[in-house]
């Protein structure tokens, strides 16, 4: 069955898997370095030396963990659906055991801490590789691969959108609990799904599907530099996200949830429009236009000082919208570069893997240099001396600009200017 077969019920039994996997996102990144620095009194510097350390083993498995799930798409569909399956049980397990440690003294809680984000990484990232390589190998040009991947995103964001929501309002049992909730709905709508097409299991396949095949395309290793420079670029600011509202704007905290819901419902509702731009303009320039409105926005943010919500309502809603390009735009690119390098029944999970390496090595370096810094600078939360707001605005909004910038020069550059290999 082909992408341009499938019928809205079932792009959204294969997509529903995106909501509790974008819902875990959210919490880790944004949730998580915050809560342990209020309520357990670890510090940033701290704090950022164990989300750098963790995340960096952790990127280590994902070329690994997608070659594995090529491994299973040969034997069978069904034997890649059960490694998910355990995948969700020890991914809800680390999750909620991190936000309620048995261990609370420092002495005990990094350690245990540092573990479970191993553990509730690796599974995330397993079970992630495995949903992203069955979506590419469905197939479809580059309009029907970025509305497969808008189904998995789009309900990826109303995952975001409930992990936003759910602390503030209903407290971070009921988050937990949810989470178990969309991990067991996405697995049960995920069996339900179209199996993919291509036939991976004879020899040939498996011989020529290498752990390093991606690395000898060089469209691949273009389009992962690009990637790279944009997701430190928005990864940054994930992580300052509620340290800039809560001393650079002093918005009152029950703020929060609104600042959230307005950027992911923002980027929600801009998909459709996503999707009319790749029709008229391609991946590639849809892409571009959507880094260049990032740029834009996050060069206002900067001119924001306390008292400034209100505007940074408008902000939230207007990067939302640009957050739209940057989920459906590279995984579509992604999706059709392989099928034209003729990998996609051999080593579609190796793409994957090195890309969701990519991915947390971004997030890793956000965490790991964003937060030190800060503290190097004489920033600490709650912290409301001039120099120390400087380094907060400075990191939040130009830091982002800049690498925004360049990887709008590499993306123009690349796939654009010289049509090197344009998956658009």
């Amino acid at each position: 069955m082909t992408a341009a077969a499938l019928t809205p019920a079932q792009a959204w039994r294969y997509g529903l898997m995106g909501l509790p996997l974008a819902f875990v996102a959210l919490p880790l990144y944004v949730l998580l370095p915050n809560h342990y620095a209020r309520e357990f009194g670890v510090p940033l510097a701290t704090l950022g030396a164990l989300l750098l350390a963790t995340r960096l083993f952790d990127a280590l498995l994902d070329p690994l963990l997608g070659r594995g799930c090529d491994r299973l798409f040969r034997q069978s569909a069904r034997s890649l659906l059960a490694a998910a399956a355990l995948g969700c049980v020890l991914m809800g397990a680390g999750f909620a055991l991190l936000f309620f440690p048995p261990l609370r003294a420092h002495a005990g809680l990094l350690p245990l801490s540092a573990l479970l984000l191993l553990l509730t990484y690796a599974s995330y990232s397993a079970v992630t590789l495995a949903h992203q390589s069955w979506g590419a190998l469905l197939g479809g040009d580059a309009l029907r691969q970025s509305r497969l991947v808008a189904w998995r995103e789009g309900l990826g964001l109303l995952g975001v959108l409930l992990a936003a929501v759910a602390p503030a309002l209903w407290g971070l049992e009921a988050m937990v609990a949810l989470f178990w909730l969309g991990l067991l709905a996405g697995w049960l709508a995920w069996c339900r799904a179209p199996r993919p097409p291509v036939a991976v299991g004879t020899a040939a396949a498996a011989e020529a599907g290498t752990l390093w095949q991606p690395w000898r395309r060089a469209p691949f290793r273009r389009l992962l530099a690009v990637f790279v420079l944009n997701g430190i670029a928005a990864a940054v600011p994930a992580t300052l996200l509620l340290f800039f509202v809560q001393d650079r704007l002093q918005a009152p905290p029950a703020m929060a949830p609104l600042f959230l819901g307005s950027y992911f419902l923002s980027a929600a509702l801009s998909l459709p429009l996503w999707l009319a731009a790749v029709r008229r303009f391609g991946l590639a320039r849809s892409w571009l236009a959507g880094m260049l409105l990032a740029v834009a926005v996050f060069a206002w943010a900067g001119t924001l000082g306390a008292g400034d919500a209100t505007p940074f309502v408008a902000i939230c809603v207007l990067s939302g919208a640009a957050l739209g390009a940057d989920l459906v735009m590279p995984g579509a690119m992604l999706a059709g570069l392989i099928a034209r390098s003729g990998d996609l029944g051999r080593a579609p999970g190796a793409y994957f893997g090195w890309w969701h390496f990519a991915t947390k090595l971004n997030l890793a370096l956000a965490a790991g240099l964003a937060l030190p810094l800060l503290a190097l600078f004489g920033y600490t939360p709650g912290s409301r001396e001039t120099l120390a707001q400087a380094a907060l605005t400075i990191a939040y909004c130009l830091v982002p600009c800049a690498l925004k910038l360049a990887a709008a020069g590499l993306l123009y550059g690349y796939f654009l200017h010289r049509r090197t290999g344009d998956p658009s």
